[in-house]
């Protein structure tokens, strides 16, 4: 896609963080953005924030991307009024905390349902519809540098975001096989200065059964998350990333790359010696 003015964007995870940032950014630039949240309330305090500083024509809607149903609904919804999409941000995301074999299956069904169906059922639900339209588009699924490297005590997480990444590669090379003009991107931020450890420290912190380590992690990722870049500046990132069509969007990743070319250089070094990884 060479520009978004004109184009209608969905962002879901709206309400806050990153996807306000996009949506802001979007908004900007002169789309009209259809801006979801589980949260309608936080979803629409940016919807209004849109029409106020940008003039956009934006919406709230209320959804959970955990729920196909939910995601269809989004989707019926914004055809219905906009009689097109060009733009899909599925962007909301959760967390939690705990060791791989501790953490309880509401936790790994909860973060998963969120971070990985929440991107396929956003997949499912418009990709057929633009398809079918033959305009130019663009899919946007934010992972993280967690779905790249490996992060402790965090694995409901990571595996999410890991696999992320691989839906994002496959869904990139499938659109181009056939023939679409759609492309897609895959966003990876570092720290991005948001609120989404906030409800994990207050579950977290008259917790009596939560470990020391867990406890550290989350004092740790919340010091970098406090020191990183703006929601606004993720989307301004973001969306040049759009526009440039680029499969990889790294929003303040930089000071990760190290550790993620290390490990890349160890697995070809166990490739090469032979050795099963």
């Amino acid at each position: 896609m060479d520009a978004v003015n004109g184009r209608v964007a969905v962002v879901t995870g709206a309400g806050s963080g990153i996807g306000m940032g996009l949506a802001r950014t979007l908004a900007s630039e002169g789309a009209t953005v259809v801006c979801a949240d589980i949260d309608f309330a936080k979803a629409t305090r940016t919807a209004d924030e849109l029409t106020t500083d940008f003039g956009s024509l934006a919406v709230a809607v209320e959804a959970n991307v955990a729920d196909a149903d939910s995601v269809e609904s989004l989707a019926a919804m914004t055809y219905a009024r906009f009689g097109s999409t060009h733009i899909i941000c599925n962007n909301a995301g959760v967390s939690a905390v705990g060791e791989a074999w501790d953490s309880p299956l509401t936790d790994w069904e909860y973060v998963i349902g969120v971070n990985l169906m929440g991107v396929v059922h956003g997949i499912r639900a418009f990709v057929p519809r633009m398809l079918a339209a033959g305009e130019p588009g663009h899919i946007v699924n934010t992972a993280s540098m967690g779905g790249l490297i490996p992060v402790p005590l965090k694995a409901p997480y990571t595996a999410a975001k890991h696999a992320v990444v691989g839906l994002t590669k496959t869904l990139r090379a499938e659109l181009a096989s056939a023939g679409s003009l759609i492309g897609a991107s895959v966003v990876c931020p570092g720290a991005v200065a948001t609120a989404m450890l906030d409800t994990q420290i207050a579950r977290y912190e008259h917790d009596p059964t939560i470990s020391p380590a867990a406890r550290k992690v989350l004092e740790d990722l919340k010091a970098g998350v406090d020191n990183g870049i703006s929601p606004d500046q993720a989307g301004r990132i973001i969306v040049d990333g759009i526009l440039a069509d680029r499969f990889w969007i790294f929003p303040n990743a930089e000071p990760y790359f190290g550790i993620v070319t290390n490990e890349y250089q160890e697995m070809s070094a166990s490739l090469h010696a032979g050795t099963a990884i």
